[in-house]
């Protein structure tokens, strides 16, 4: 994974020592906004700004997802970083677009050249003023799903004000337990913050299953914000996050009401081709060598997404 200190990157994985063997993700290093209004830094325009994305990752996942529901496709374009992260952390299989870097984490220093902290994606670039907007992936999903509506005449609201108070009370379980939950699973380094990790995940994703029995989705009859940040997890889950993660007390195929409903938000017009199992695989059991030293792929497992979801 490694991390930038004062401009310089170093090659070092997450210390788990200080923290009894449990995984603690550090905070986004860039957090402004887009805004559509008059005096705003940074305003909505058609080719601004450059999205960085993994395939392979939760987190830029959703803002590709939200970058197509939302029509900003024409609007904002993409780098795909190679799903290989190891020594230089994210790369690119050839150099980027803007600056021909061939390491993410230049555009870290491009941005702030004594800048410290993790290099993740997704990141949104503005070419204007040559900075990072934010690698903060919850943060971009607001901007990208209500500051650019004037320019693509796509209001679909992913986040109501009327359900907001909902979104947040779910958004606010799932994040710790379920979208973060698989990764304080999987990168523990201790027994007992594993088992609490995976009893956490186990106990939400029951909780979840029970819910879904009697809504059609997180909140209430229409999707949400809160469900395509649930959905980046659930879509992985049983290619990564049950063998790789050791999350395998059940599967999501075991779970009837939640695989149905991953099936239905999969089939989304256009959601489908924002996942890539090959980039997916590739990237958890090839990059974390000390999960899985072998740097062995599975083949499997077969996943039946494109059948009918039963769901109405």
């Amino acid at each position: 994974m490694g991390k930038l200190v004062e401009g310089v990157w170093h090659d070092v994985w997450y210390d788990t020592k200080s923290s009894g063997g449990k995984f603690v993700r550090e905070d986004a290093g860039f957090r402004d906004w887009i805004e559509n209004k008059p005096d705003a830094a940074f305003q909505p325009e058609s080719g601004r700004y450059h999205l960085y994305v993994s395939l392979a990752c939760p987190w830029a996942h959703r803002t590709l997802i939200m970058r197509e529901l939302k029509g900003l496709a024409g609007h904002i374009d993409v780098t795909v970083v190679s799903p290989d992260m190891l020594e230089n952390g994210w790369e690119f299989s050839q150099p980027e677009p803007l600056f021909g870097f061939t390491k993410l984490h230049e555009i870290y220093t491009q941005a702030k050249n004594d800048y410290s902290g993790r290099v993740t994606v997704p990141t949104l670039w503005d070419k204007k003023t040559n900075t990072i907007i934010s690698n903060e992936s919850s943060e971009i999903l607001r901007m990208f799903n209500s500051e650019f509506n004037d320019l693509t005449g796509n209001s679909d609201d992913y986040y109501p004000a009327d359900l907001r108070s909902e979104i947040d009370k779910w958004n606010e379980f799932i994040y710790p337990n379920i979208n973060n939950g698989v990764y304080k699973t999987g990168f523990a380094t201790t027994q007992q913050a594993y088992e609490d990790a995976f009893d956490s995940l186990f106990a939400a994703l029951d909780k979840v299953e029970q819910h879904l029995s009697q809504s059609k989705y997180l909140v209430g009859e229409k999707i949400t914000e809160a469900d395509w940040r649930l959905f980046t997890t659930l879509i992985r889950f049983d290619a990564v996050y049950v063998g790789h993660f050791k999350c395998n007390l059940k599967r999501i195929a075991d779970y009837s009401n939640i695989q149905g409903y991953m099936k239905e938000l999969y089939q989304v017009p256009g959601v489908k081709e924002t996942v890539n199992f090959d980039h997916i695989k590739r990237h958890y059991y090839f990059s974390h060598k000390g999960i899985n030293p072998t740097q062995v792929i599975p083949k499997g497992p077969e996943l039946d997404l494109d059948s009918p979801h039963g769901r109405g």
